[in-house]
């Protein structure tokens, strides 16, 4: 299993306070992918997706990859130089940036399950319900290219 990134830096935080950019890193699969391919897949212009993989980059949290020659041209392919994520430091603006990307995809989905549930827990039982959650979720074999792909957010926080 992927250790997941630890945004603790200024420049991650910083990076991720935009939703678009939560948007772009959810997007990147493991073999990579172009500007050009997220501006179809994300259904905005080139430069704005030219823009934020650039800021993202920078905060080391996409990488260049491979390359490839399309029509005399080349396309610069573009990894997560992790797979998994988890936002440290308490950076309320990227935290609120990624809750809004994915409030824009749940409002989108034509069927969402949402579970939100407010319990009391002692510190034991809520880290051993944080560790369950994240076993399950990160344990899962993805499916093939033609299944359809699903998202799923796993959060334990204490009010």
């Amino acid at each position: 299993m992927t250790e997941p990134i630890e945004t603790t830096n200024a420049t991650q935080l910083s990076a991720f306070a935009h939703p678009m950019r939560h948007r772009i890193w959810r997007e990147v699969p493991p073999d990579g992918i172009t500007v050009s391919q997220l501006t179809h897949r994300l259904a905005t212009n080139k430069g704005n997706v030219a823009h934020h993989v650039k800021v993202l980059v920078a905060a080391g949290l996409l990488a260049p990859a491979h390359t490839r020659t399309v029509r005399g041209g080349t396309e610069q392919y573009y990894v997560r130089t992790a797979r998994r994520l988890r936002l440290a430091g308490g950076s309320r603006a990227a935290t609120r940036a990624m809750f809004y990307s994915i409030a824009e995809e749940v409002e989108a989905a034509p069927d969402p399950m949402i579970n939100h549930r407010t319990i009391r827990l002692t510190r034991p039982q809520a880290d051993a319900v944080a560790k369950h959650l994240d076993r399950v979720v990160n344990e899962l074999e993805p499916a093939g290219e033609r299944e359809a792909t699903y998202s799923v957010l796993v959060s334990v926080y204490r009010r």
